[in-house]
């Protein structure tokens, strides 16, 4: 299946920003920050992953829609994107 490059950019960009998040989280560790600010850095960490994924998800979901035969000749059901979309919901 061929990811668009827009897709693909913007799930690199967020991937960066968690990232950044995640480097940012250890240093709160190292500076033996207060429990609330880690709670809040890690929340907007997941929150930023279960973006990726979902955006990963909805493009694919969308390949399927556009390239039915094709999605289905490759192995990529609706049905799978379903459990796949369960898991990270």
């Amino acid at each position: 299946m061929d990811i668009p490059d827009p897709v693909v950019d913007d799930m690199r960009q967020r991937l960066r920003r968690v990232e950044g998040q995640v480097r940012a989280l250890q240093r709160m560790l190292d500076t033996k920050a207060e429990p609330r600010e880690l709670a809040t850095q890690l929340s907007a960490a997941t929150h930023a992953l279960e973006q990726v994924g979902f955006r990963l998800l909805a493009a694919s979901v969308t390949y399927c829609v556009q390239h039915p035969v094709e999605a289905e000749a490759n192995g990529y059901r609706i049905a799978d994107f379903e459990r796949l979309f369960m898991k990270l919901s």
